[in-house]
């Protein structure tokens, strides 16, 4: 008996001790949890209940309306072509913005020279605030004046109203989007090369991987595999939570060309004051992000080899 007593000291008190350190980082970390229950549940919540209201800011009645909204928004034809649009916008800005920034990355990597320099000069555009850029790109997109019709003039082409057609506006705000994300991509993709182990690409070598295509493909596709992981999930979540272009240079249109799924739910919540409807939107826009951030992962995580 006496023995199990004394065997049995030591492990109150290693668990008195688990205790204590878990009261400690429960301590640490309530900052924390404060604020993302604050800032984030909080929010998120309100959001989801004022979906099944009829609440309009500056009234002070409030209706449970149930479903209604979300049946409003499947007649809506605005909200359809919002949905299209942001999809069309994504379908074009993730996949070019990561392969491009890829590219910029290798290109940057393999220079000895000047890479500080080129590295600043391409993550200038994210740095840039994009409603003072908007000035610019306004000044090129113009349709007469612009130089981008101009060098389309100088080879007989006739260019189009970049951002006045119902027909190029939305490609014309991808090209600005393609812009604004291939500097983030190319440093998350530049710190991605630089874990690699340079003796995996000399193991290839040896192996008879002898061009840098061999070597791209055997080793430094496979290793980037977390971070093009984490870069495809942030161009998606960024390209559908595009607003700023839309709201600076087309303001949604012409006839609702370019209107994107946050800008309808800015003209509802903030322009028409149908808080409830806007917060049905809100939570179809959270959903759509849910889901396309769980299936990212599961498609693409399978395909990750991580070290």
């Amino acid at each position: 008996m006496a023995s199990i007593a004394a065997t049995s000291l030591p492990m109150q008190a290693a668990a008195a001790r688990e205790r204590s350190e878990a009261r400690t980082a429960l301590l640490f970390a309530l900052p924390a949890i404060i604020l993302i229950v604050l800032f984030i549940i909080v929010p998120i919540v309100a959001v989801v209940v004022l979906g099944f209201t009829d609440f309009q800011l500056g009234d002070k009645s409030l209706r449970f309306v149930a479903f209604e909204n979300y049946a409003h928004l499947l007649r809506d034809r605005a909200f359809i072509k919002s949905l299209w649009n942001t999809a069309t916008y994504t379908a074009i800005v993730a996949p070019v913005s990561i392969a491009l920034g890829l590219g910029v990355a290798l290109l940057i990597e393999s220079e000895g020279i000047g890479r500080s320099f080129f590295r600043t000069a391409y993550f200038l555009p994210v740095a840039s605030l994009i409603v003072a850029m908007a000035t610019v790109w306004q000044y090129l997109f113009h349709p007469t004046i612009g130089p981008i019709n101009a060098l389309l003039a100088e080879i007989g082409v006739r260019g189009p109203n970049w951002l006045g057609s119902s027909g190029t506006a939305l490609y014309s705000l991808s090209i600005i989007g393609v812009w604004q994300s291939v500097g983030f991509n190319m440093v998350l993709f530049l710190a991605g090369l630089t874990a690699i182990p340079r003796e995996l690409y000399a193991a290839a070598e040896v192996d008879g991987a002898k061009s840098a295509w061999d070597r791209f493909w055997l080793v430094t596709w496979p290793m980037l595999g977390p971070t093009t992981l984490f870069v495809t999930t942030i161009s998606i979540i960024n390209a559908v939570k595009v607003f700023d272009t839309v709201k600076a240079l087309t303001d949604g249109g012409p006839n609702h060309a370019s209107e994107v799924l946050l800008f309808s739910i800015y003209q509802e919540g903030f322009v028409y004051l149908r808080v409830g409807y806007a917060s049905a939107m809100t939570t179809v826009f959270l959903a759509i992000l849910v889901v396309l951030t769980f299936l990212q992962y599961r498609v693409q995580d399978r395909q990750v080899h991580y070290t």
